[in-house]
């Protein structure tokens, strides 16, 4: 009985889970078209332009409804077997609350490591949306006398940038090596190859030592392993926050921080990464013992409660996420604390449930 019972629970869920997943983005999809049709149209933009953008946008909605998605196939899981009694008559046959819903965990878990899985194929549908939207500005193809400082704490002032033919005029680097000499490198011309980084051609080299003395050296071709910023980067023209992964936000926010700027938000925006595809298990604990209290009002009940409790966790997020990008809390905090939230209040929910 308790097999066949697991099974109908977990099947349950597992199925109003994936029809909400993938039929809740359409109202992003409608809300953002609302939005931008007019900057579509602008653009000479087709329908069948505009269909296949959202196409590869869908994943990129599903990943933020995953956590609707599982509330809601919680709710009415748990609300469906109350209403029809089931729960009673498990608790009759001696089956807690609590053992009734345990299948939902192990499920939870899966379909979570699925988000997860989906979240890491986002920035690059986005990128691909971005291109048929044509989001992308025309972006200059070089750029001229300016200075950039590299992870390795490396300077490089340089002239002239050309992003197309990945080659660079008059460049000088600045760095100190590990036994504390200042190393110089001016060269008259350079340039980038995919795994070897940039080679430099007809320069020379000055190393002072720090006893005070120093070494020149003239060179025809000169590569440093550490010398590998891609020209795109050099060119400060990152993509949107929504195109880059985890550690492509990492490095941004590092880039900024070594330039002076405030990497805030885009640490908030990197660690909600991870913690948005998480509360879809955070918030599935939230939503079964909730569903107990709802059986009076039925399905539309229901659906309120779970679209409420979704409108709350949307507004904590963007409101710790604000704090967090502002200085006001560490940004790991500020894109975990809305999931603690609801699992302190889910746990609390599950404790006086009874069973």
């Amino acid at each position: 009985m308790i097999r066949t019972l697991d099974r109908m629970v977990a099947r349950s869920f597992a199925w109003l889970f994936g029809i909400f997943v993938l039929s809740v983005p359409i109202l992003f999809v409608i809300g953002d078209l609302n939005e931008r049709l007019g900057q579509f149209l602008d653009r000479d933009l087709s329908v069948a332009d505009m269909a296949l953008g959202y196409v590869f946008m869908y994943p990129h909605f599903m990943v933020w409804s995953a956590p609707v998605a599982a509330l809601i196939a919680a709710v009415f899981t748990v609300n469906n077997m109350t209403v029809h009694r089931e729960i009673m008559a498990a608790k009759a046959g001696g089956v807690s609350f609590h053992r009734l819903v345990a299948p939902l965990w192990p499920v939870g878990t899966v379909l979570t490591a699925g988000v997860f899985f989906l979240g890491s194929l986002v920035p690059s549908t986005n990128r691909r949306a971005a291109e048929i939207f044509q989001d992308r500005e025309v972006r200059g193809d070089w750029r001229n006398n300016f200075v950039h400082k590299t992870e390795n704490q490396e300077t490089l002032s340089i002239q002239q940038l050309f992003v197309s033919n990945r080659s660079m005029d008059r460049v000088l680097v600045e760095s100190r090596d590990d036994d504390g000499s200042l190393r110089h490198v001016w060269a008259s011309q350079g340039y980038y190859s995919d795994g070897e980084g940039w080679t430099l051609q007809n320069g020379y080299l000055r190393v002072i030592h720090p006893g005070g003395q120093e070494t020149s050296y003239t060179f025809e071709r000169y590569r440093r392993p550490a010398l590998s910023v891609p020209p795109e980067e050099l060119r400060n023209d990152p993509p949107d926050e929504n195109e880059m992964g985890y550690e492509e936000l990492g490095r941004r926010a590092a880039s900024v921080y070594r330039s002076g700027g405030d990497p805030g938000d885009l640490l908030v925006k990197r660690d909600q990464k991870l913690s948005i595809p998480a509360a879809t298990l955070v918030i599935m604990l939230f939503g079964a013992p909730l569903a107990t209290t709802v059986k009076k009002g039925g399905a539309a009940l229901g659906v309120g409660v779970s679209l409420g409790s979704t409108i709350l966790y949307i507004m904590l997020l963007r409101l710790f996420g604000a704090i967090g990008a502002s200085g006001g809390m560490p940004p790991l905090w500020a894109a975990w604390i809305p999931n603690f939230i609801f699992l302190v209040v889910g746990l609390v929910l599950m404790a006086r449930v009874r069973t």
